[in-house]
């Protein structure tokens, strides 16, 4: 007996049970099948039953149903319905949304399926039409389907066969919402990370500040007065480890008065917001601090930022004079240094670590300063010898040089301070390169006059010199012809011994003038 692939009626599948089973079947003379009550001989055909439910009675209920009816049905229950004849072509199309019609969709009749779709979703549709012929259940698959302006629309497909015809009908449903869906979530998700990590950068920010931070700071629990953290400044200065001072009430290591007066700091703190530090003495006499507070929330809860300093008297403080022409220095645009009586650098600002290409302090801090000078064994010890006469240098031109190569025109202005602790030589060295103009040697072109020259002296070695001087003096010669014989070049090159082709190559070197019209050349 020849066993032929068939399809199920709709009422076998809805009276089956919901779970997979196996169903016996047998193929009739006829050609119609029947199933059968008990398990027969191996001839027969097993056709394996989804946990789909269907109809009851599905040729009695549906089957006043026309093809119109069944096109509306598709239109209503899906966003876009194709019909596939065995070929894979589209013979017809619905759309059940306006959305997916106004994506150029309508052009798709007598295509095949398979060309509307993306390359990745090509073995999707492959599977679909192949499982849709050989009757096996259908599975719901996405497809992207590409559009003229670029971007793809996912749709949920899932293919069934129609009829005795071979035509399939394929249902589709449209994913863009639930893709915006996911991409909104992606970005939320994204958002959130990164708002974890900024909050992670700061907390590490604030701890190593905490940590680091020469001044005696804790963090108080305004509720119980309880020290919730205290950092190595304020543990040294309590004379407490941090882990044993965290937990403990304060305030601690005061005298009794000094208890009294911190605790109305701290109340006057939570209801003003702010106040003025006082001074209290240390429970052992060793000292006096200087305690102040602020209060800030966290997480609903108030606390108190301490800072404990050790009170010094009016004699005792710095000068801020002092200190702000310190801050000037640190920050000025001209590069500052400090040397020892050999020239060896001390200390230095930014400026000059910038001018120099130095990184770090630590890597120039005893160095020579010859080190980056033009001109090496010469500069430095004219500097040196003026200090030691004069005891100030003003205005002495160099070059300095960077680590890197850079090249900067330089004026140095130079002091030596005569401390019998600490004799030192300071320096000012001001990068005056965009005041001179581009240099002309650069361009082509050559010095105008003989001072110019001299300007390149040390710069440059002497027979660069020699050779521009020679270059000055033809130029001058050549332009002082051109003025005797009134521009006349015939003349000119007469003057000068020269022929005329000789001084229109000239006169292009120099960039005097035009070199003559076509015809003289």
């Amino acid at each position: 007996m020849r066993v032929k692939r068939c399809a199920l009626p709709m009422h076998w599948m809805s009276a089956a049970p919901s779970k997979t089973e196996w169903i016996e079947v047998k193929l009739s003379s006829n050609s119609q099948v029947e199933p059968v009550d008990r398990p027969t001989v191996s001839t027969d055909m097993k056709v394996k039953q989804t946990g789909m439910t269907g109809f009851s009675a599905a040729e009695t209920s549906l089957s006043g149903l026309t093809a119109t009816d069944s096109g509306r049905v598709l239109e209503a229950t899906s966003d876009v319905a194709l019909v596939i004849d065995a070929r894979g072509l589209i013979q017809d199309l619905a759309f059940g949304t306006e959305d997916m019609s106004t994506e150029g969709f309508e052009g798709w009749i007598g295509r095949p399926w398979i060309d509307t779709v993306t390359v990745e979703s090509r073995p999707k549709i492959e599977a679909m039409l192949a499982d849709a012929a050989a009757g096996r259940p259908p599975r719901w698959r996405q497809v992207n389907h590409p559009t003229p302006t670029g971007t793809d629309v996912p749709v949920m497909y899932s293919a069934v066969p129609c009829g005795r015809t071979g035509r399939i009908i394929a249902v589709g449903r449209d994913l863009r919402g639930i893709a915006q869906l996911q991409q909104r979530l992606v970005d939320a998700q994204q958002a959130i990370e990164q708002d974890y990590w900024r909050l992670r950068h700061a907390e590490t920010r604030y701890r190593l500040l905490f940590e680091m931070a020469s001044e005696a700071l804790l963090i108080i629990d305004a509720g119980n007065r309880k020290i919730v953290e205290v950092n190595p400044a304020a543990a040294a200065l309590l004379g407490e480890p941090a882990r044993r001072l965290t937990g403990q009430s304060f305030p601690r290591a005061l005298d009794e008065e000094g208890s009294r007066i911190v605790s109305d700091l701290l109340d006057a703190v939570k209801v003003a917001g702010r106040a003025d530090a006082v001074q209290v003495r240390q429970a052992d006499r060793s000292g006096t601090l200087s305690v102040s507070a602020s209060v800030f929330q966290q997480e609903g809860t108030s606390l108190f930022l301490v800072r404990l300093s050790p009170h010094r008297g009016a004699g005792e403080a710095p000068n801020a004079a002092k200190l702000r022409m310190l801050q000037v220095i640190e920050s000025s645009p001209d590069a500052m240094v400090v040397t020892d009586l050999d020239g060896k650098v001390v200390l230095a600002n930014r400026s000059f670590l910038d001018l120099s290409q130095v990184s770090q302090l630590e890597q120039a801090r005893g160095q020579s300063l010859d080190r980056w000078f033009g001109r090496p064994g010469v500069d430095l010890n004219v500097l040196l010898a003026n200090l030691r006469r004069h005891g100030s240098v003003k205005l002495f031109a160099t070059t300095l040089r960077g680590e890197f190569g850079a090249a900067s025109e330089v004026e140095i202005s130079a002091v030596a301070v005569t401390d019998p602790d600490t004799p030192c030589h300071g320096f000012v060295i001001r990068n005056v390169g965009p005041r001179l103009g581009r240099d002309t040697r650069t361009e082509g072109h050559l010095p105008r006059s003989v001072q110019q020259l001299t300007e390149l002296v040390g710069r440059v070695s002497l027979k660069e010199l020699v050779r521009e001087a020679t270059d000055v003096i033809e130029r001058l010669c050549i332009e002082a012809a051109l003025e005797v014989t009134g521009d006349n070049r015939a003349s000119a090159a007469e003057m000068l011994g020269l022929s005329r082709q000789s001084l229109y190559v000239k006169l292009r070197r120099y960039g005097l003038g035009e070199s003559g019209d076509a015809q003289e050349e």
